[in-house]
């Protein structure tokens, strides 16, 4: 279902989650629950799996997770903020100890002006990884392609995040 690749990512993702007792929650909006599809595909991620917030709207992003509505209104929803609080919501509102958030424009339309002289391209991915004791890492990413690739590529990204976030030791 999904390329070997991610799989391949899930996989050592699972074990350095597993080696290090941790418990995912992930906070999805332009990928529409992919990244955790991608991760539940691996048998065995019940282990380290907690839960997912499919967080398509921004009323979504407000009551699930706690976004601050007026962080959605004076910088978007596809935003370093928003992603940060995504994350950092998602940890909140679970028993998980790591948590990603990918929030972005896949297109094909919906790019367009930001705030001040922004401009929200298709493509545009902020996502944020939040663990128990280490400060959030935030990514921005300008992806490439048709809608598909640009979800199939944040998930790559996303997944990169994590392991990167997993490697972090105290």
């Amino acid at each position: 279902m999904f390329p070997e690749i991610l799989t391949i990512m899930v996989e050592d993702f699972l074990e350095e989650c597993r080696q290090n007792g941790l418990k995912l929650a992930l906070a999805e909006s332009c990928t529409g629950g992919l990244v955790a599809g991608c991760i539940t595909a691996v048998a065995g991620s019940s282990a380290v799996f907690e839960r997912g917030f499919v967080t398509y709207t921004n009323q979504a992003k407000t009551e699930m997770l706690g976004v601050p509505q007026n962080v959605l209104d004076q910088v978007g929803a596809v935003s370093q903020e928003v992603a940060i609080a995504m994350a950092e919501g998602a940890l909140q509102n679970s028993k998980a100890n790591l948590s990603l958030s990918i929030t972005g424009i896949a297109g094909p339309g919906g790019g367009g002006p930001g705030s001040g002289d922004d401009v929200k391209p298709v493509g545009l991915v902020h996502m944020a990884c939040a663990r128990d004791g280490f400060e959030t890492q935030h990514q921005r990413h300008i992806l490439k392609g048709d809608r598909e690739r640009v979800r199939l590529q944040a998930v790559e990204s996303g997944l990169k995040l994590l392991l990167n976030c997993c490697a972090v030791s105290d």
